[in-house]
């Protein structure tokens, strides 16, 4: 088990590094020059030779690349060119809030979507099942920017029950938040809980009712096991796959939706890519990635080796 790890982390570097490379050039791809975006337009060649040699741009990209990923590598992401801040100190923060955001959003996603798989699965009754798989069906279909704009119209235009933007008072202090506060969330965290609900209900319904038609099922049944130790076997037996989603779904919801954060003006990572996209921020568009990349790929990781704890037969050689 112990070996497993090890390789796992060992595989994690490479994968890690392609990250960096790929997010480096296809953001250094992208059309456009970052230095005019803060520059006036009678500004001098002097002074915007000075700007590109300060942030490094004068150089060649491969050399820009390999000093870049040495100075991410020692915890330096660089400045950003819009604040003059430090990457780190602006990407921390919306890290914080998009993970705040993502962990309510998933929670209620697990919650939901699991016990709606679980009823469709469980259940022998055909309309049950076309229920739950038609809302699973609509909550994967309808577009989270669409779902958002709908909400606050109801929600915070026409009832004035909810706030439409922002986040509230407390920020990401958990231990001093109020009504005042989770009145904020509940909007974005339903929008965003909507896809992976319908994902994680499909799934689970699907996984169940596989394992559900396996022999060793009926040979429990058979021997006269009670239906709550057959109903543990179906669940031990269908966990490692659901895992594998779960772990999935909450990676992207870390990663932050752009859209649903910037309807709801959210202050997350997505909020924060926005802004960086739209000002040609190169800095803090890397630091924000390659941060939510890592994220990504690390909560895959340990997916990979919780699916290992609970069932030894998905370890790979």
């Amino acid at each position: 088990m112990h070996l497993y790890i090890l390789r796992r982390l060992l595989y994690t570097l490479p994968i890690i590094i392609g990250v960096t490379f790929v997010c480096f050039s296809f953001i250094h791809l992208a059309p456009g020059d970052p230095i005019s975006a803060v520059l006036p337009e009678n500004a001098s060649a002097e002074v915007v030779a000075q700007i590109k040699a300060a942030y490094g741009f004068d150089q060649p990209l491969p050399v820009q690349y390999l000093r870049w990923l040495w100075n991410v590598a020692n915890g330096d992401f660089g400045s950003s060119i819009m604040t003059r801040r430090p990457v780190i100190s602006e990407v921390m923060p919306a890290v914080a809030n998009t993970a705040l955001l993502a962990i309510t959003a998933i929670m209620l996603s697990f919650a939901l979507g699991i016990t709606l798989g679980l009823v469709s699965g469980f259940s022998d009754r055909r309309i049950t099942d076309r229920s739950v798989t038609g809302f699973a069906v609509i909550g994967i279909s309808v577009p989270h920017y669409w779902l958002g704009m709908v909400m606050v119209v109801i929600f915070a235009v026409l009832l004035r029950a909810l706030p439409a933007t922002g986040m509230g008072p407390a920020g990401t202090r958990i231990w001093m938040f109020t009504w005042e506060d989770l009145r904020h969330m509940i909007l974005p965290a339903i929008t965003l809980a909507m896809i992976p609900t319908g994902v994680l209900a499909r799934s689970v319904r699907a996984m169940v009712a596989e394992v559900r038609r396996q022999e060793f099922v009926q040979t429990l049944k058979g021997k006269g096991l009670r239906r709550g130790r057959i109903f543990l076997h179906i669940i031990k037996n269908s966990a490692p796959p659901i895992m594998a989603i779960m772990g999935l779904q909450f990676a992207q919801l870390l990663g932050g939706s752009i859209l649903v954060e910037t309807v709801f003006a959210w202050p997350g990572t997505g909020f924060l890519l926005n802004a960086a996209i739209a000002t040609r921020d190169l800095p803090l568009l890397q630091g924000t990635v390659i941060v939510l990349a890592t994220f990504f790929v690390m909560t895959n990781l340990f997916v990979d080796i919780l699916q290992t704890m609970v069932d030894p037969r998905v370890k790979r050689a």
